[in-house]
C-alpha cells in the first residue's frame, strides 16, 4: 500500500503491477471527486525507474466497475462556473489516466457507466466479466452532458455514431456487444477469473519493451487530438536511440530474451 490509498480508493502494488480498486460497492463503486483525483493522481505519479509496469482499474466487489460519478455531489450546483468547473475536472483526470507512462487495464464486472465508462474508455485494454452493462444513460437519468473533449475520447473508441446511439437511447450494451464493437477485448465468465485473467496479461506486459509501449500510447494519443499530421519525430527518437533499442538488437540476434531497461 502507499500514502495515495483511502478508504474508497485503494492502491496495492502486486509484483510489477499497480492494483487501483474503486472501494465504495455499497454505492456500486460510484465515483467521489476525491476518488477520480486519486486515480489520476495514482496514474501520474507511476514511477520511471520500472518497479510498476502496468496499472490496473477494477470495481470492488462483482457487481460494478463503477456506476458514474456520485449524483449527490451535483446537488451543490448553482452557477455556470460549477458546470464548466465539473467537465474540465473530468478532462483532466482522463488525460492523466491516457497519458500514464505504463499500460493501463480496466478490469471491468458488472455496471460500467456513466464516469466509470469514461474510465474504462481511456485505459489501454479492457476485459470484461459475462455480465457487463455498460453505457452513458444520462438522457433518462440526470439530464446532463458530456465535454466535447470527452466525447472525442469515446468516439475515437466506438465511432460517433454508436456514441450517439448509446447516450439517445440510454441502452446498456452487454459483453457480447461490446466486444463486437471493439469496445473490450476480451470476456471472462466471472469475477475469480477477470482477476488471474488480468494477472496473466500484466505478468506479459511486464516482459515486454517499455518504450514501444509508451511511445505507441502516445502517438495514438496525438493522432486522436491532432490528426495524422500529428508531430512524431521525437517518440520516433526516444525508441530507436534507446538502450532498449540496441539490446532488442542483440538479443534477438543472439537468439536470447532481452533485457529490456526503459531507456
Amino acid at each position: 500500500m502507499t500514502e495515495l490509498a483511502t478508504d474508497e480508493l485503494l492502491y496495492e502494488i502486486r509484483g510489477t503491477t499497480g492494483w487501483v480498486t474503486l472501494n465504495r460497492p455499497q454505492a456500486r463503486n460510484a465515483l467521489t471527486y476525491a476518488m477520480y483525483e486519486g486515480l489520476a493522481e495514482i496514474c501520474a505519479s507511476v514511477p520511471d525507474d520500472g518497479s510498476v509496469k502496468a496499472i490496473v482499474v477494477i470495481g470492488a466487489g462483482e457487481k460494478a466497475f463503477a456506476a458514474g460519478t456520485d449524483m449527490r455531489q451535483f446537488r451543490e450546483f448553482s452557477k455556470p462556473e460549477d458546470a464548466i468547473g465539473y467537465e474540465h475536472r473530468m478532462s483532466r483526470v482522463l488525460n492523466d489516466i491516457e497519458t500514464c507512462r505504463v499500460p493501463t487495464v480496466a478490469a471491468i464486472a458488472g455496471a460500467c457507466t456513466g464516469g466509470g465508462g469514461a474510465i474504462a474508455g481511456v485505459c489501454d485494454i479492457r476485459i470484461s466479466t459475462a455480465d457487463l452493462k455498460f453505457g452513458f444513460p444520462i438522457a433518462r437519468t440526470l439530464g446532463n452532458t458530456l465535454a466535447i473533449e470527452n466525447l472525442a475520447r469515446m468516439a475515437a473508441l466506438i465511432g460517433p455514431g454508436r456514441v450517439k446511439d448509446l447516450i439517445f437511447t440510454s441502452r446498456l450494451i452487454g459483453a457480447e456487444e461490446a466486444k463486437a464493437i471493439g469496445l473490450i477485448s476480451e470476456i471472462v465468465p466471472d469475477h475469480a477469473t477477470l482477476v488471474e485473467r488480468v494477472t496473466a496479461l500484466t505478468d506479459q506486459l511486464a516482459e515486454h519493451a517499455p518504450l514501444t509501449m509508451r511511445t505507441i500510447k502516445e502517438a495514438l494519443r496525438r493522432l486522436r487530438v491532432d490528426g495524422p499530421g500529428a508531430d512524431d519525430e521525437d517518440l520516433v527518437v526516444e525508441a530507436y536511440m534507446s538502450e532498449d533499442f540496441k539490446e532488442g538488437m542483440e538479443a534477438f540476434l543472439a537468439k536470447r530474451k532481452p533485457n529490456w531497461k526503459g531507456r
